[in-house]
């Protein structure tokens, strides 16, 4: 929440350069599929939103009603106040306030958390909309021309020039969520770790055990989240080359326009991804590697309690 408070205003020029490239669409061949690609991909953000806001509130359900069913727990998070304060038998005012406020905090903090995760994650996938916009119009660059050099020469510059401004968004985004995507990276291989570790503990109490294995759940799906939508954009930066090259005819446009259309397929070589500076990119093969070494810390931890 700090890092998104002092970085708000880089934020909204990231979303202002993302609304500059949504406005440019073209009519002509292929406008229906681009629209019906960005229908897609709202509805399939949509969806995911619901299904988080669903799972982050079921979570804060449990640890909130956790105190009423396990007998061990007063409250929602293991805690212990000086005075005993949070002992429901000795400071029973107390041990509400303090219950309450803990219900609250957690239900701030956690959906605020959900929205801002949202908000980045969508940035995202709004660069990978316009890298398959790109490589849409640039499959239908010859036919939309249909024999025009001079048509096709100012097309293949905008499309040069677009594909410049998405590298910088996306360069400028990574650099805007570095603090953040480090954190996110170490909160998530802490929790894998710990909360397989505990559940594996607390084997002999099945609830206590079903609480911090749904904690894993929710860890494993956010990291793997962001590794799918990481790999999303690397793939389409990677398909510009390809589309680049379908767009290519040497027997048609002039020679300036077949350099810029070599200077797309020379920048699309290098591929777009979601990383910070500490930690590789947001991908699945790296997810895995995260999981392998989460592996490594479980079987150590196990071993310092033989």
């Amino acid at each position: 929440m700090v890092w998104f408070t002092i970085y708000a205003d880089d934020i909204d020029e990231v979303i202002e350069s993302l609304e500059k490239c949504n406005r440019r669409e073209r009519k002509g061949p292929g406008l229906e599929d681009i629209r019906y690609m960005k229908r897609w991909i709202f509805l399939l953000l949509s969806g995911l939103m619901a299904l988080w806001l669903f799972l982050i509130v079921s979570f804060i359900m449990i640890m909130i009603s956790a105190p009423f069913w396990l007998e061990s727990q007063n409250l929602p998070f293991h805690v212990a106040y000086p005075f005993d304060l949070h002992d429901p038998s000795k400071h029973p005012i107390c041990h509400i306030i303090i219950f309450v406020s803990q219900s609250c905090i957690m239900l701030y903090a956690l959906i605020w958390t959900l929205f801002a995760e949202q908000l980045s994650v969508t940035i995202y996938s709004e660069l990978t909309s316009d890298l398959k916009t790109l490589c849409m119009e640039l499959r239908i660059v010859q036919e939309r021309c249909n024999g025009n050099a001079s048509l096709l020469a100012d097309e293949v510059y905008d499309f040069a020039k677009f594909h410049q401004r998405i590298i910088s968004i996306t360069d400028r985004s990574n650099e805007v969520f570095n603090g953040a995507f480090t954190m996110q990276l170490i909160v998530n291989f802490l929790l894998i770790s710990l909360s397989v570790f505990e559940a594996m503990v607390f084997w002999h109490d099945p609830k206590v055990a079903a609480e911090y294995l749904v904690l894993m759940v929710m860890a494993l799906s956010h990291l793997s989240y962001w590794s799918k939508f990481g790999d999303m954009l690397t793939q389409e930066s990677l398909e510009v080359a390809v589309a680049a090259y379908e767009a290519y005819d040497p027997t048609y446009g002039f020679r300036s326009t077949h350099t810029i259309i070599w200077l797309i397929i020379q920048r699309a070589q290098t591929p777009l991804s979601v990383k910070c500076r500490l930690f590789p990119p947001f991908n699945l093969e790296n997810n895995l590697a995260v999981l392998k070494q989460c592996y490594g810390i479980f079987n150590f931890l196990l071993k310092t309690m033989k």
